[in-house]
Parts: structure tokens; C-alpha cells; sequence
């Protein structure tokens, strides 16, 4: 019985072979045709979205309007991932949280490439057909732009010129020009944009978009653009891509020297920035805080500067600190959909700690890189880094007298995202000189002099990560945490005298 159940089975199932091999045939052609049919069959059944989706991280494109991005607050099954919008902030008060949403118009939400040039980016869709103003819900009203929940991503705008990175809490109502809705806001995350996306990637900062503002005289500025031939005032011939400030003060004197020890500083510093970002939300679900994040500094260096004649009278280890120059920039990096504002300032300074004592003519040509930031790991939380990687050599080198003197050209750095101070750092290559010496004499005129001094150059890296990195959704931690000091020395000259 067992026996013909089975025969019956096997017939069936050859049956079915034959009958598949007359539907589909069995040449060579033929199963050319089952293979073109194969991946329209797969398209069929969509694959489970990937855990994580890696984001490139480049540079906004200038001009045209300016880009935001939306995390719709009822697309949780998205990870709370944002899309490029053509909202936009069309004003905003940071006082109260207001803002005003504005979103295309009829006629221009097709994405039109006629679209005026006072209206959202064509090329950007509103984050949801559904949630156009134009488009009514069941009741025959329109729907607003935005709803309680949405975050907005958005480059500087109308009152928020380091950019807005907020989530809409309220909704008041349109707006009193009717040109968009009016909605309550309050401070967002990144974490609530990028989901559980990952990011890293490098951005040069464009050194014609940073405003220079000099603080004593002789400051000049002259710069390349990347991918330009456009030189600053003093046509200096720089990498594309870089930034240069010359500059030449005097420093104030010990109260005893002569005039012809007065003392003054002179010289360049060449920066090329570069704002580095990485973002790991892998696994970290709609949110939550990422797995991993880093915010910093990094670039080339280059100066050569001189220091002559007798610096100030004892410092007692307080240097004079003299800034020259302010730089502010608000370069936006685009990581995927989602602007991020980065906010940077930096200040460049001389700075003198001497005795007074020592008369010094030196010059120096010091090139290299750095790097300063905030990383933060699960493991171990938000940990500074300071990497500096400075070589130099002396062009000249006089020191006389006895005892030591220090100087540095520097720049101090604040490196924050839409408002928020994130890392400061700075970063002072320096020049030190020490001289010893001793003299005898008699009533008869007869004496001796001998001495030694040294010529070193170094760099001091210093700087502190600070509570408004928490804008990554990671823990808060409650004080400043220090980057980690960086100090490196390197001899550069030394010399013995010895006279009758």
C-alpha cells in the first residue's frame, strides 16, 4: 500500500517536471529567457532594508537656497532619517523658539525647472506629498507644512545665521504675511536627523567665505580658493585652498632697555582648515544616542616669523599674549540629506614669556599638520584628540645677554555646530631661547666672558571638549573635559663664546 502511494507520488511529481519543461523549453534559448525573466520575478519580492546606510559627506553647493532637511515625526518606521525638503526657514527667533515654515507654492511643487529665483531649490522635493499646504485632508482643510514632531535640518537662515536644527513642538497657525506657518520650536539632536545612518568624511573649509577682522595694524590677508585662481590683496602665491595672514607688531619692552633693543614680532601664518565629521548611529535605534561620533580640526600649517630685540621685562609666568587677527566662518557640510552647520572661529596671536633680559634676533620656518577634536565611544565616552606633526629650522639665530625668553604665533580655535561651542583648541608653535654667562673683572681692566645659549623650537597643543557636544544625542557629561596638552620641543641651534 505504502509502495503505491508512493509510485502515484513520484508520478505526479514527474508530471509537473514535463509539464514545466513543454511551458519553458529546454534549449539554451530558452533558458536565456527563464534567466531575463528571473530578476523581474525578484523585483517582485523587495529585499529587508539594510540596517545602516553610509552617508557622504561633502561640501553645500554655494548659492542658490539655501538646503534643509526634514525627519518626518510620523515615519518611524524610517529610524527617524530626515529627507531633503523644500521647506524652509523663512524666519526665526531665537528668544522664543518661533520660526516660520515656508513650503513651495502650488505652482512650483512639481519641482518645476522655471521655479523663481526666490523659491526653494527645484531639485529638492517636499518631504512628504501629503503634507504640501495645498494638498486638503478629509475634512477639506489644508495640511500644514510641518507637524508637532518634525526636526528641521537647515543652513543659516533669516535669525539663525549659525543655522537651525530644531523639532517643532507646536503649531500656532499660518503666518501673519501668509507666507508659510508659524510653529514653536525646541533644540534637536543630530541623532533625531541621521537615525541609524553612518557618515565620515573630511570637508576643506573655503577661505574666501571666512570674514577677516584685523585687530592691530600692518594685518594683511590674502587667500586662494580651491579650484580658483582668485588671489587676495597681496597676491601671494599660495596652495589653492589656503588662507595667509601677515603681520608685524611691536611688543613692549623691559622698562630698562635701551632703545635700541625695542622688540617686535614679524611674520606669516598659512592655514588651509578642514572640518572633519564621522557619525555611527549603526544600532543605536530611532532615538537612541550613536555608537560613535567626531567632531574636529585638521589641516596644513605654515609660518615664518622673526622676533628681535629685548621682549618685555618678566612675564612671572604670565605671557603677553597680543591676538592680531579674528577669523569667523559658518561652512555647511552636507551629510546625505541633512545640512550641518559647522561654526568656526579662529584668533591669531603672538605671545612672549621673558625675562627681559635677553636680546634675541631669531627667525623661523616651521611647516607641518594638525588635528584637534572630540571622539566619542560607547566604551569610553567623549575623549579628546591633539595630534600636531610641526617640523622646523631656524633662518636665523642671535641671542645674547642671560636668561631665556619664549615666543609662540599661534591660533586659537573654536570648532561648534549650529550655535553650539563644541572644541577649542590651540595651537602655539613656538621658539625658545635660553642664554647663560659669567664675567670677571678687576681694578685693572682686565677681564673674561664666557657663555652658551640654544635655539629650541616646539608646539603646544591645548584645549577642552565642551558640553555642547551633546547636540551628537550622546550622554551629557557635566564639566569640560581636556583635550590632552601636546608638547613637543626640538633643538634647533646652540653656541659657546668665550672671550679674554
Amino acid at each position: 500500500m505504502h509502495k503505491l502511494r508512493r509510485h502515484a507520488l513520484l508520478s505526479a511529481l514527474s508530471a509537473v517536471t514535463v509539464a514545466t519543461l513543454l511551458t519553458t523549453g529546454c534549449s539554451a534559448d530558452s533558458g536565456s529567457a527563464a534567466a531575463d525573466k528571473a530578476p523581474a520575478a525578484a523585483a517582485e519580492t523587495p529585499e529587508p532594508a539594510a540596517a545602516e546606510e553610509q552617508l557622504a559627506v561633502v561640501s553645500a553647493a554655494t548659492g542658490g537656497a539655501t538646503p534643509t532637511a526634514v525627519a518626518d515625526a510620523d515615519a518611524a518606521a524610517d529610524q527617524g532619517k530626515a529627507k531633503k525638503s523644500a521647506l524652509k526657514v523663512a524666519s526665526y527667533d531665537k528668544k522664543s523658539g518661533r520660526a516660520v515654515i515656508s513650503a513651495p507654492t502650488k505652482s512650483n511643487d512639481d519641482s518645476s525647472p522655471t521655479a523663481p529665483s526666490n523659491s526653494p531649490s527645484p531639485s529638492i522635493s517636499a518631504p512628504d506629498a501629503d503634507k504640501t499646504p495645498d494638498t486638503p485632508d478629509a475634512g477639506g482643510k489644508p495640511k500644514a507644512a510641518v507637524a508637532v514632531g518634525d526636526v528641521i535640518a537647515s543652513a543659516p537662515a533669516p535669525g539663525a545665521p549659525d543655522g537651525l536644527l530644531a523639532e517643532v513642538t507646536k503649531i500656532v497657525g499660518p503666518a501673519e504675511d501668509g507666507g508659510g506657518t508659524t510653529v514653536e520650536t525646541e533644540p534637536a539632536e543630530l541623532s533625531s536627523v541621521l537615525g541609524e545612518t553612518t557618515a565620515d568624511g573630511t570637508v576643506p573649509v573655503d577661505p574666501s567665505t571666512m570674514e577677516v577682522d584685523p585687530l592691530v595694524q600692518g594685518v594683511k590677508v590674502s587667500w586662494a580658493k580651491t579650484g580658483d585662481l582668485t588671489f587676495g590683496p597681496e597676491g601671494a602665491r599660495l596652495p589653492l585652498g589656503s588662507l595667509r595672514i601677515d603681520v608685524g607688531a611691536a611688543v613692549a619692552t623691559a622698562e630698562d632697555a635701551p632703545a635700541s633693543a625695542a622688540a617686535s614680532v614679524e611674520g606669516f601664518v598659512q592655514l588651509a582648515p578642514e572640518v572633519s565629521f564621522s557619525y555611527d548611529g549603526s544600532g543605536s535605534g530611532t532615538g537612541s544616542s550613536p555608537g560613535g561620533a567626531f567632531l574636529g580640526l585638521t589641516g596644513d600649517w605654515a609660518s615664518q616669523w622673526s622676533l628681535k630685540g629685548r621682549a618685555a621685562g618678566s612675564t612671572e609666568g604670565k605671557p603677553i599674549r597680543i591676538p592680531f587677527a579674528e577669523l569667523h566662518a559658518d561652512p555647511v557640510i552636507q551629510v546625505g540629506p541633512v545640512p550641518i552647520v559647522v561654526n568656526l572661529d579662529l584668533v591669531c596671536y603672538f605671545q612672549v614669556d621673558a625675562d627681559g633680559r635677553v636680546t634675541v634676533d631669531v627667525e623661523q620656518d616651521l611647516k607641518g599638520d594638525f588635528k584637534v577634536g572630540g571622539n566619542f565611544t560607547w566604551s569610553k565616552g567623549w575623549t579628546g584628540v591633539s595630534e600636531s606633526r610641526m617640523t622646523g629650522e631656524p633662518l636665523k639665530a642671535t641671542v645674547t645677554a642671560v636668561g631665556d625668553v619664549k615666543a609662540a604665533l599661534g591660533a586659537e580655535a573654536t570648532v561648534g555646530l549650529y550655535g553650539t561651542v563644541g572644541v577649542t583648541a590651540d595651537l602655539a608653535p613656538y621658539l625658545r631661547a635660553e642664554a647663560e654667562g659669567t664675567a670677571e673683572g678687576s681694578a685693572n681692566g682686565t677681564g673674561s666672558a664666557s657663555g652658551s645659549w640654544a635655539l629650541y623650537g616646539g608646539v603646544d597643543l591645548t584645549g577642552t571638549l565642551n558640553l555642547q557636544l551633546s547636540i551628537f544625542g550622546t550622554p551629557i557629561f557635566q564639566k569640560k573635559i581636556p583635550l590632552g596638552a601636546l608638547h613637543e620641543e626640538w633643538l634647533l641651534t646652540k653656541g659657546e663664546a668665550t672671550t679674554p
